[in-house]
């Protein structure tokens, strides 16, 4: 209730299960994260207060997306028993691992406390007349070291201290807990001491073998391969000291994937940029103008590299996709520039002139393609909501890219051309390879006749010309609707990770042996590697939750991908009795926290009423194509011994309920009273508790006996009452956890989706939705990856509204003319129909990745608008026919718009072929791109000249009517 004031709260979520209550407070996006955090601490100081005192201080943190593991390691022993394994591992490796720099936190998973633990006995305390209350309160106050002030003689100082701390466990057997008629009544008279073990919280499993783990985060900020690496060189030295018997096994490290996918990048980014300069080659058939034009490549790649840094971005997976998808832009400026200096050269003018007047008259469209492309990226580097944090370095990057390229087609390329001409021999020997080129060249100038008459066809017959373009956009629609939908593809990085629970009152022990039961049946696949299993690793106090990453071979070297092993390992382990499977599927699933993709909140007030609504919901759920891994948040009610006390019998007993609930709690639960020190200083704590045989039954809970305020005048023990004696038992039902979202109670239902897009599944979601009557006060949320798409969908509709008008006053300014901008920018919907088709004939999906490829498209495919429109002007300008020019711009501007379509596909068909790690999420955005340059170059080559003379015919119109009127005008003025 107090952080909901908070201003800049976007949502607030709270799960209460027993003992345990966690809170969760989305703020919007803009709101700084340590402000809100401190926010939240001012709000928490006010109402702390109002709590009780034995619950532990909140604790306030910021969440971290990255705050998952970075590496996970194991050990395991045939030698040392747990308990000393846990000990030499808490005391001599954990304060080693969180030394190393970058690490935060190292959680340690089923490890095996050393614990004294003092197991009382309810009938001998009964008999001496010994409380609770007393043997507790003599453990805290007989177990200590007090400095009691100094003794000052003269310069010297001498300190006074006394020693009262337990020297060894056995020894807290011989404390005076009480004494009866003058004899003292010792500890170990009503107790049993034991040097054990603590009660396991947690365990886990390697390769179903009981293991350590441990579970090593990073601190906010810090770089994970960095971490990664530092704490391997760690772990190699602490390697070298374990004792004998010892195993250390690194089962999980997130820099893997990480470097894989990295790697896959880079390697695209090094094929898409051969394969670019390859097709300049081919297309110029000089080696001369290959190294001209290659030279902007690594140059302005550098530049780039250098542009980055000074904005202070890092490597990552963002920036090195943007300057993969530039390979092919990069070089298109250069080309251009390049191609046109060529073609002047050949007209005969000397090599300086060529250069000059070649960069001159090609210089006003090469400005106006870059500047598109950066009008384009400029509003996705500053797009709203998680969408724009994904693509702001991408923007940034690409804008920083394409406009060093343009600077270096503009200053080197000119420079170079001028001082190293092409060697024109045409008595010279040509060898294979040179006659290819020759063959190919003169093919190209074939297909540019090919294509002026195309040209004249189209010019003839603008209708069926404005048809086809027609149809295709009408063709681009209805392939829209056969895309699949979703915010992020899953990648297949080889790992895995399976969820599943057993009912709310298991022990960790069932719990354990059903790990080992699945764990065997994971490792009977091929393609699985290793496993490591953790039992309550988030520590949500549920011994019944466990969790099973599976490493698997890399996806070269399996037969089945990731999908096909998450359905066929699913099928499998629903077999499994005893456990409820909640999640199979890849181990980065998502970018939304861990959550599953589907995910819907159903609020209200009745918690019964809630129960009704989802029950139906789910079983609805159920029947949707896709849906798998069904999951609520209403979990089946725990099995509860509910005590009602008879308050009348308790008073006149001398009892109050709070004296029963301190009584029953250290004997049932368990209680930490004090700690004990070995000879090293380490101290363990010391619990005092029934036994284990006593505190399983009902009727041992009723016949425990609770020591009263009044006295037994016969042996002036206390009156020790049973607790049958005032207390009803009942066996009950309760809710294992409760869940509020903004206040309301909520039941959350989670999915993960198999065979269709998370975002088809979402459609057929709405549906349900829709033909369920929810009763006043109740309604369903969208969470989750389909409430992201929804937002990025939005966010991105409003960069490429942007994009289209920061395009069309660029372009005209540039041609200072309102309407071939117009011409222009027909060619921007003449993409849709290749980008549909595309990511429909891969497979793909519309997501974030796609979404900025189509985004992107827009400022790539004017290129070739713009090198057509701008020639045609100038002649026009000069004074040539408009056909003629029309024409003569075909041929002239056909080689140069092929080769730098050419080269742009081939710079990004490494990456649409997504043959490396984790490339399921990069090549969407390939794919449309892709499709969508080849179908609008195709198109634009004959339905922007069209489109030009429907605008220069309405503008000769309009210049005739306005003439007209002048002259009137004028004929009007003389007469009057």
């Amino acid at each position: 209730d107090t952080i909901n004031t908070i201003a800049g709260v976007k949502q607030v979520t709270s799960a209460s299960s027993e003992g345990l209550s966690t809170v969760i407070i989305e703020f919007d996006l803009g709101v700084p994260a340590s402000l809100a955090a401190q926010d939240v601490r001012d709000k928490i100081a006010l109402v702390r207060p109002q709590m009780r005192d034995d619950i532990d201080d909140p604790l306030i943190e910021r969440y971290d997306p990255s705050a998952a593991p970075v590496i996970s390691v194991a050990f395991k022993s045939n030698t040392l028993p747990m308990r000393e394994l846990s000990t030499y591992l808490k005391q001599r490796v954990i304060t080693r691992l969180q030394t190393v720099t970058g690490v935060g936190k190292v959680n340690m998973l089923g490890s095996v406390e050393r614990e004294i633990r003092i197991a009382v006995d309810p009938q001998r305390m009964q008999a001496m007349g010994v409380s609770i209350d007393q043997l507790m309160s003599v453990l805290r106050t007989e177990n200590m070291e007090l400095p009691s002030g100094t003794l000052r003689r003269g310069n010297q100082e001498l300190v006074v201290q006394i020693r009262g701390r337990i020297a060894q466990p056995q020894d807290f057997g011989r404390l005076i807990v009480a004494r009866r008629n003058g004899a003292p009544v010792y500890l170990d008279q009503v107790a049993t001491v034991n040097d054990a073990q603590a009660e396991a919280e947690s365990a886990a499993f390697v390769d179903g073998s009981p293991a350590i783990g441990m579970d090593i985060i990073k601190i906010s900020g810090a770089n994970v391969v960095e971490v990664v690496d530092r704490t391997r060189a760690e772990l190699e030295d602490i390697r070298k000291i374990l004792p004998a018997g010892v195993e250390m096994t690194v089962v999980a490290d997130s820099a893997r994937s990480i470097r894989a996918s990295l790697k896959d990048v880079v390697r695209t980014l090094i094929e898409g940029g051969v394969l670019a300069i390859l097709i300049v080659l081919l297309f110029l058939g000089s080696w001369r103008s290959t190294i001209i034009t290659g030279l902007t490549l690594p140059i302005a790649l550098f530049g780039t590299l250098a542009v980055m840094w000074m904005c202070g971005f890092t490597i990552n997976i963002m920036t090195l996709m943007a300057l993969s998808l530039c390979i092919g832009l990069l070089i298109d400026d250069a080309i251009v520039v390049r191609e046109n200096i060529v073609r002047h050269a050949a007209m005969g003018k000397g090599h300086k002139q060529a250069a000059l007047e070649g960069t001159e008259e090609i210089g006003l469209a090469v400005l106006a393609t870059t500047l598109t492309i950066v009008a384009v990226f400029l509003p996705v580097a500053f797009m709203g909501g998680i969408i724009g944090r994904f693509f702001y370095q991408f923007g940034v990057t690409v804008s920083a890219a394409v406009l060093l390229s343009m600077f270096v087609s503009f200053t080197l390329d000119p420079m170079l051309s001028s001082i190293w001409p092409e060697d024109h021999n045409p008595h010279a020997k040509l060898n294979r390879f040179e006659r290819f080129l020759k063959w190919f060249s003169d093919w190209l100038d074939s297909l540019n006749e090919w294509y002026a008459d195309a040209l004249r066809f189209c010019l003839k017959y603008r209708l069926v010309t404005m048809g086809v373009a027609l149809a295709s956009l009408v063709g681009a629609f209805m392939l829209a609707g056969l895309i699949g939908k979703e915010f992020v593809p899953t990648p297949d990085l080889g790992e895995m990770s399976v969820k599943f629970e057993t009912p709310v009152d298991s022990s960790l022990e069932y719990t354990n042996s059903k790990v080992a039961q699945i764990t065997q049946i994971i490792r009977s696949y091929p393609e699985v590697l290793n496993t490591y299993a953790t039992v309550n690793s988030l520590g949500s106090r549920g011994r019944n939750k466990a969790q099973i990453r599976i490493q698997l071979k890399p996806k070269q070297q399996r037969t089945r991908n990731l999908e096909q092993l998450n359905s066929d390992m699913r099928k499998r382990l629903q077999g499994v009795g005893g456990v409820i499977v909640t999640s199979v599927a890849s181990a980065k699933e998502s970018v939304s926290g861990g959550l599953k993709p589907i995910l819907i909140s159903i609020r209200g007030t009745e918690l019964s009423e809630l129960q009704r609504i989802s029950d139906e919901f789910m079983g609805k759920l159920a029947k949707i194509d896709g849906v798998v891994d069904l999951e609520s948040s209403l979990k089946a009610p725990k099995p509860t011994l509910s005590v009602t006390l008879n308050r009348d019998a308790a008073s006149d007993a001398g009892l109050s309920i709070g004296q029963i609930g301190q009584a029953l709690r250290p004997l049932l639960a368990g209680e930490d009273v004090t700690t004990w020190q070995d000879a090293r200083g380490e101290n363990y704590d010391v619990n005092v508790r029934l036994p284990d045989d006593s505190r399983q039954r009902q009727s041992d809970i009723q016949n425990l006996s609770l020591s009263t305020s009044r006295m037994d005048p016969a042996t002036g023990l206390p009156v020790m009452v049973p607790l049958s004696q005032v207390a009803r038992f009942e066996q009950t039902y309760g809710a294992s956890q409760i869940n509020r979202r903004n206040l309301f109670r909520e039941v959350l239902i989670q999915a993960n989706v198999q065979g269709r897009p998370a975002g088809d599944i979402g459609d057929d979601i709405a549906k349900v939705q829709a033909s369920m009557k929810m009763p006043a006060g109740y309604g369903f949320q969208v969470e989750g990856a389909n409430k992201d798409m929804a937002e990025s969908i939005g966010y991105a509709a409003t960069a490429l509204i942007l994009a289209v008008l920061f395009i069309y006053m660029l372009l005209g300014s540039q041609f200072n003319s309102f309407l071939y901008p117009v011409a222009i920018m027909s060619s921007l919907p003449l993409s849709l129909i290749g980008v549909f088709f595309a990511l429909y004939a891969f497979d793909s999906t519309l997501n974030i990745f796609s979404i900025i490829g189509i985004i992107m498209l827009m400022g790539l495919v004017t290129k070739n608008a713009i090198l057509l429109i701008d020639f045609i002007k100038n002649a026009v300008d000069n004074g040539d026919d408009r056909e003629n020019a029309i024409i003569e711009a075909g041929r002239t501007r056909l080689r140069p718009i092929l080769m730098t379509t050419t080269a742009m596909v081939m710079g990004m068909v490494p990456l649409a072929l997504g043959l490396g790690d984790g490339a399921e999420q990069r090549s969407p955005m390939a794919h449309a791109i892709i499709g969508g340059v080849l179908t609008s170059t195709l198109l634009t080559l004959v339905v922007v000249p069209v489109i030009y003379t429907y605008l220069d015919d309405m503008k000769r119109f309009t210049l005739r009517m306005i003439n007209r009127f002048k002259y009137r005008n004028s004929v009007r003025g003389r007469y009057h």
